[in-house]
C-alpha cells in the first residue's frame, strides 16, 4: 500500500485516515457577514467525502476589520457558530478531520470591502494600511484565541493558525513590513512574538486535545528561508502544535535565494528535529505520480489545493483507481460545477489564468 494511505497519529486529536489534506481555499461563497453558506458547506462536505484525510476551510477571519476577499467566512462572533458547527458535523460525519483555519488580513484587506482603514503591524504607503498600537496588537491576539475557543464550541477538532502569504501574521514575521519598536518588531523573537502568543493562548483556553496547526511561507513577501526555518524549529521544539504547514508554491522547487541553492527548498524543513509535530507540504502537486513523490520526501502529509478543485475525490480516485488521470486545464464550466463549485467559485477561479476554459458560443 502507497505511503499516501498509511493513517497518520498527532499528538493531540484523533488519528487522519491517509496522509492527504484538503488545502485551505478561498472560494468567496459565504455570505456577506461572513456566515456559512450552502454552496460553502456542499464544496467541503464534498472533499470530506471524497477520501481527505482531513478537510480544511478557507481562511476564516478573526476581526471583522481583518477580511480579506468578498464572501469569505467569518469566525469572528457568535452569529458564526451554528454554521461552523453544521459544517464541522458534516466534515465529520465523512470520517475527515475537520480543521477551520484562523486568519487575518492585514493590510491585504480592501479598504472598500471592510469600510475602513487596513491595519499592518506598521503603516504601510503603498496599501494605505495604518499601524496597529500595541494594545491593537494584544487584542488581536485574544481574537486570534477567541475564534478559535468558537471553532471548538462547534466542534471542529482543532484550527490552524495562518502565518503565510503576507497575511497579518506574516507582516509581522517580514523586516520588510515590520518596522516597530515595541515587543512586536525588531529582532525574530520579537516579531515572532505574536505567533507564539496565539498558541499560547489556544493551549490555555481550549481543551487538552484540541489541534493547533500553523502554516508558514518560507519565501516571497519579504520572508528569509533563514528565519523562516529558526521559527519552524522553534514550533517543533516547544511541541504545542500538532501539525506544521508548509506552504512552497512548487515542494520540488529550489530556494530563489542563491545562496540557498544547491538542495530543495523542502529540504530546509524535512531536515528540522520534528519532535512530535508532523510536517505537512503544498505547492504544485497535481497528478497521483506527484503525490507519490511528494510523500517519498519524507513529509508526514501532503495538501491538495488545484486538484482538489479539480477533483473532490482525488483520494479516492488514487486509491481505486490505477488509471486515474485529472483533467486537463482549462477546466469546463461544467465539469468544475460537477465537483461542487457554485458561480461565485467559479468566477472567483476565472480570475486564475488559464483554470476555466471561456465559455464559446455556440
Amino acid at each position: 500500500m502507497s505511503p499516501l494511505f498509511e493513517s497518520l497519529s498527532f499528538s493531540r486529536g484523533p488519528d487522519m485516515k491517509n496522509r492527504f489534506m484538503l488545502a485551505p481555499l478561498t472560494n468567496s461563497q459565504s455570505h456577506g457577514d461572513g456566515t456559512l453558506s450552502d454552496e460553502e458547506y456542499k464544496w467541503l462536505t464534498m472533499r470530506a467525502a471524497g477520501g481527505f484525510g482531513l478537510t480544511m476551510t478557507c481562511a476564516a477571519h478573526v476581526q471583522a476589520i481583518g477580511q480579506g476577499f468578498p464572501g469569505q467566512l467569518g469566525v469572528f462572533s457568535d452569529n458564526h457558530i451554528a454554521g461552523l458547527s453544521r459544517l464541522a458535523e458534516g466534515i465529520k460525519s465523512q470520517d475527515s478531520l475537520a480543521i477551520c483555519q484562523l486568519h487575518h488580513a492585514g493590510m491585504r484587506s480592501p479598504a472598500d470591502l471592510i469600510e475602513a482603514t487596513p491595519v499592518c503591524p506598521s503603516a504601510n504607503e503603498e496599501t494605505g494600511a495604518r499601524a496597529l498600537t500595541t494594545e491593537e496588537v494584544e487584542q488581536l491576539v485574544r481574537d486570534f484565541v477567541a475564534a478559535a475557543v468558537r471553532t471548538e464550541k462547534a466542534g471542529f477538532h482543532g484550527v490552524e493558525v495562518h502565518g503565510a502569504h503576507s497575511y497579518i501574521l506574516c507582516q509581522f514575521l517580514s523586516s520588510e513590513n515590520n518596522q516597530r519598536d515595541d515587543q512586536y518588531g525588531g529582532s525574530l523573537e520579537n516579531r515572532s512574538r505574536i505567533i507564539f502568543e496565539i498558541i499560547a493562548g489556544i493551549r490555555a483556553q481550549c481543551h487538552a486535545d484540541f489541534m493547533v496547526g500553523v502554516r508558514l511561507s518560507p519565501e516571497r513577501f519579504g520572508m528569509k528561508l533563514s528565519e523562516i526555518s529558526l521559527v519552524a524549529q522553534r514550533l517543533m521544539n516547544e511541541g504545542q502544535i500538532d501539525f506544521l504547514d508548509m506552504s512552497l508554491w512548487d515542494v520540488f522547487k529550489e530556494p530563489i535565494e542563491e545562496e540557498m541553492q544547491g538542495r530543495s527548498l523542502l529540504s530546509y524543513f524535512t531536515d528540522l528535529d520534528r519532535g512530535n509535530v508532523r510536517l505537512g507540504i503544498a505547492g504544485k502537486i497535481r497528478t497521483p505520480a506527484e503525490a507519490e513523490r511528494a510523500i517519498a520526501t519524507g513529509v508526514d502529509w501532503i495538501m491538495l489545493g488545484r486538484a482538489a478543485i479539480l477533483h473532490h475525490d482525488f483520494p479516492n480516485q488514487c486509491r481505486h483507481n490505477p488509471d486515474f488521470t485529472p483533467v486537463d486545464l482549462p477546466a469546463t464550466r461544467e465539469h468544475l460545477e460537477s465537483e461542487g463549485l457554485s458561480d461565485k467559485f467559479i468566477a472567483y477561479m476565472s480570475t486564475w489564468k488559464g483554470f476555466v476554459a471561456e465559455d464559446r458560443p455556440l
